[in-house]
């Protein structure tokens, strides 16, 4: 079975290749997913069967093209990021309390938390057995994301403290949860793949503002795609009472007219699951100046990751990487 590219580049040799690696890749992570005990093995096979883009492992492989694509260390390296976003999955949905994740029943809900906890830990022990065979840099540099990571989730989870900014809250949350672990997934590809110091970084900080910015176009599209765009409900993160970019825009404005006034009551609300009060406010976000607001930010971070990439070497991986950061700006348009 070949693994699809999570995103279709121009270059049909390079689209090919890459989705013969990703096939590498999950090929392993499945072998390293469900060895050892019997009952984590079952976990996981539930957490792989509801699917996943392997987002993290593709810009592992597209990174190292910048180098030697084909040194043995870059597909563990992938296997070894996307365990680690597995474990934080499981993590998530526990402190989430959530019932489904990607359309099917979640596992703390399947199997219970105790189980999922340690599901996640298994896994994290898995991660960290495949890099201690990549060196001390790879143990070191997996060690500092997965503090940034247990930093962005202990702020989303204490929220805002008094004196903190709301917004730079989020954007702080956002950064590290998200943006850590993508950042190290280009790391890894461009260091294993012998690329210089210099280059490594460059990738590293370009892939952690796509991964910043592909986090804010959910915000957006949350609010703006209809069910057919997002495959959910538009307007689920405002059902639950989760603020996203949009909303920290409109709360922050100072705009008198009657629409601002009224949304910013409503979102104020600490509940808008009532059907009446939620289409009200959806539809007042959307016509609202903190939605573009929203989107201009977007644009921002891939600004900031299209600079960066501007300096790498003009091979068809920098192509990729653009054409990424096109999807993300088209996705929100």
């Amino acid at each position: 079975m070949t693994i699809a590219v999570p995103v279709e580049f121009a270059d049909a040799t390079l689209t090919a290749e890459m989705a013969e690696d990703l096939t590498a890749v999950e090929s392993a992570l499945r072998d390293n997913s469900f060895g050892g005990e019997e009952m984590f093995a079952d976990v996981s096979r539930h957490m792989m069967a509801a699917g996943g883009k392997r987002f993290r492992a593709m810009l592992v492989l597209l990174a190292a093209r910048f180098g030697d694509c084909r040194d043995k260390r870059i597909v563990p390296a992938a296997v070894a990021i996307e365990l680690t976003h597995l474990a934080t999955l499981f993590h998530d949905d526990v402190m989430d309390e959530a019932a489904i994740r990607r359309g099917q029943p979640s596992a703390n809900s399947r199997f219970g938390n105790s189980i999922a906890i340690l599901a996640g830990d298994y896994l994290f022990a898995r991660a960290s057995r495949i890099l201690a065979d990549l060196g001390p840099d790879a143990i070191r540099i997996q060690a500092e994301t997965f503090g940034r990571l247990v930093d962005g989730q202990l702020r989303e989870t204490v929220g805002v403290r008094p004196g903190e900014d709301p917004l730079d809250h989020y954007m702080h949350v956002v950064t590290e949860k998200t943006g850590s672990l993508i950042a190290t997934s280009g790391r890894f590809g461009a260091m294993f793949s012998g690329v210089s110091e210099e280059m490594t970084d460059l990738i590293a900080d370009a892939c952690m503002r796509i991964g910043v910015a592909w986090q804010l176009s959910d915000d957006v599209l949350d609010v703006a795609s209809t069910s057919q765009q997002s495959g959910k409900e538009p307007g689920t993160d405002l059902r639950q009472g989760v603020r996203t970019l949009p909303m920290f825009y409109a709360l922050r404005g100072t705009s008198q007219a009657p629409t601002e006034v009224r949304l910013r009551a409503l979102l104020d609300l600490a509940d808008l699951a009532d059907q009446e009060l939620h289409s009200e406010a959806l539809g007042l976000l959307r016509g609202s100046p903190a939605l573009e607001e929203a989107r201009e930010t977007v644009r921002s971070w891939i600004g900031g990751a299209t600079t960066r990439l501007a300096k790498l070497p003009d091979v068809p991986a920098r192509a990729a990487f653009e054409s990424l950061c096109d999807f993300v700006i088209t996705r929100t348009a």
